[in-house]
């Protein structure tokens, strides 16, 4: 059976994914989209998927008949009310990320499914997806022994003159929270954040660069360098320091040449180029498991997680350097 599925939200990500499902993905097929702007909406039907309706509401789409599963890729303050509504309806929901604006709306979420008694929503965390993350966890389980340290750099080219502090936390940081609570099996207790000098590449209202480090329920401490202006390239490092060894993120693939006397490897400049594989890998993981009712992957509760660690984390930044607690309540038995 192909899965019939709706996107809600239809810029830059939302095509991209409708791209995966109508031309690189199997099981599935884009039925419906709906967008606040209808020329978008409109322009990836007449792209990608001539065969979908367009639906003048989120909401619509969801109550749609033909629609078995749900794409949220719309701005981040729509996807709370988006994923209940989904939930609501019983039909399987991938979030990109935030799962929600805030802690409260994203336990929310978590509470709704709980109430439905069956995981429907799986969160972009694309990384978990990401053949080197893969393989570092695996390393890291089998042969570096029990974490102690990390040591992790998330650095980009240059960002918007929009861009501000606590964006380097919701925008930036976001994804190394989550992968580091699945890469280690652990929680956070504690977050800091230390500012060097600010880059020259910067502005009055971004802090850059900065050090995030978090302290988790196991004792493992983490930094982060977290440097939006490196003007170099795109560039993600993990190194994770064990009892026995360690081990690093391998780079991505590149050939390396001679010339000119010197040695050297292209460096990606997008985002987008060092992940697309994993956004391959994490959409065909929905919609083998929506095609069976549910969901698997990065579920609401690493949402939740994610946002109450964020939180702690712009709470540390306007501190100064002071610890700031971070603390989850009880997992509920639907995530164990």
């Amino acid at each position: 059976m192909t899965l019939n599925i709706g996107v809600i939200g239809c810029g830059m990500i939302g095509r991209d994914h409708a791209r995966r499902i109508q031309q690189v993905l199997a099981g599935a097929q884009v039925v419906a989209l709906s967008d606040v702007n209808a020329a978008n909406a409109e322009s990836v039907r007449k792209d990608l998927a001539p065969q979908a309706r367009i639906y003048e509401t989120g909401e619509a789409l969801i109550a749609a008949p033909e629609v078995h599963a749900v794409l949220v890729t719309s701005w981040g303050a729509t996807h709370e009310p988006y994923v209940l509504a989904a939930i609501a309806a019983g039909k399987p929901v991938f979030c990109e990320k935030p799962l929600a604006t805030t802690a409260a709306g994203a336990r929310r979420i978590v509470d709704a499914e709980v109430a439905f008694g069956r995981r429907l929503v799986q969160v972009g965390f694309m990384r978990r997806y990401d053949a080197g993350y893969l393989a570092l966890k695996a390393a890291v389980e089998q042969h570096t022994g029990a974490p102690i340290l990390v040591h992790a750099a998330h650095r980009n080219p240059a960002v918007p003159e929009a861009y501000v502090t606590p964006m380097a936390i919701h925008d930036t940081l976001i994804h190394e929270i989550d992968v580091f609570r699945w890469l280690l099996d652990d929680d956070y207790v504690s977050a800091r954040v230390l500012y060097p000098r600010n880059s020259e590449r910067s502005h009055t209202q971004l802090r850059d660069p900065q050090v995030v480090v978090l302290e988790t329920a196991k004792g493992v401490l983490i930094d982060v360098e977290i440097f939006v202006n490196c003007h170099y390239g795109y560039d993600i490092q993990c190194e994770v320091v064990g009892e026995d060894g360690t081990a690093r993120l391998p780079e991505p693939m590149a050939v390396d040449m001679r010339l000119g006397a010197k040695r050297q490897s292209t460096i990606l400049t997008d985002w987008k180029d060092r992940f697309v594989a994993s956004y391959d890998v994490e959409l065909q993981d929905f919609i083998a498991a929506a095609s069976k009712g549910g969901a698997t992957g990065p579920s609401s509760w690493d949402g939740y997680a994610a946002a109450v660690t964020s939180d702690a984390c712009v709470q540390a930044q306007e501190s100064e350097g002071q610890s700031v607690a971070i603390e989850l309540p009880a997992r509920p038995a639907l995530y164990k």
